[in-house]
């Protein structure tokens, strides 16, 4: 049985240029290069080892992956997905330790992907919440905080490490959303997101007369929800119920 081709990934930022490229000073652009071969400007003489800042290309076959090591800083969107080919020699760090990374001295820009890929196999349930649910709950979330402190204050505690009669504790339920992006290869896509939605929150809540607990209310309810988008389709009612917080939900309705 023929094995399946390997697609290989790499991320830029909006613009199309390797970030790790830009800030060595020899900057590459990927989206001026679709169809065409591309040499490492400045390649490294000791392979594989990193030389300079920017010594080789750096792909990934496992595309929740592809977001890790880029050199993107500050979190941001939207970024750019790219499919490329290595071409000549290729290594790596460790087969061991990085079995889905590749490094090449050359590489061929295949094609643009979509970028929610980067954010995992949910990545657009993922955008879905950062750009819509969060911008809808995040001023209630800190409300809710600011209006009954210590109340609140006892149910996440609860929350965090009891449940409730709909879901598990939130502490358990991160613990297997942590475990769960670590097999499938989708660790880098779950910081990446958990970065967007918490910067969403504060961009949100920049200039509201709220608490700074209430604001690391809403930053948490936020990053949960969106881990559980990213796992929807993986794991079950009990446990993204508790990511989502709908213990915490009806009790604030009780109240």
């Amino acid at each position: 049985m023929a094995r399946k081709p390997v697609t290989w990934y790499i991320a830029t930022p909006a613009d199309g240029i390797i970030e790790l490229s830009r800030q060595a000073g020899t900057p590459v652009s990927l989206a001026d290069a679709v169809g065409q071969v591309v040499d490492h400007p400045n390649p490294c003489e000791q392979k594989w080892f990193d030389e300079s800042a920017f010594s080789y290309f750096r792909m990934v076959k496992r595309v929740g992956e592809a977001l890790e090591d880029t050199g993107i800083w500050p979190v941001t969107w939207p970024v750019r997905l790219w499919i490329v080919e290595p071409v000549g020699d290729t290594g790596n760090w460790s087969q061991h330790h990085y079995p889905y990374r590749l490094l090449a001295h050359q590489i061929r820009v295949v094609e643009e992907a979509d970028a929610w890929r980067a954010l995992g196999a949910g990545g657009c349930e993922v955008l879905d919440v950062i750009q819509h649910q969060i911008p809808e709950r995040a001023a209630r979330w800190a409300a809710d905080w600011d209006a009954d402190p210590e109340g609140m204050r006892e149910r996440r505690w609860n929350w965090e490490q009891c449940g409730g009669p709909n879901s598990g504790s939130g502490s358990w339920a991160r613990s297997w959303a942590r475990a769960t992006s670590r097999a499938r290869r989708e660790s880098a896509a779950q910081r990446w997101i958990q970065r967007l939605a918490g910067d969403t929150v504060d961009r949100l809540l920049a200039d509201a007369d709220v608490s700074r607990d209430a604001r690391h209310y809403a930053w948490s309810r936020a990053v949960d929800l969106t881990v559980a988008a990213q796992h929807q389709a993986r794991l079950d009612a009990y446990v993204l119920d508790a990511l989502r917080g709908v213990d915490l939900e009806s009790a604030t309705a009780a109240v």
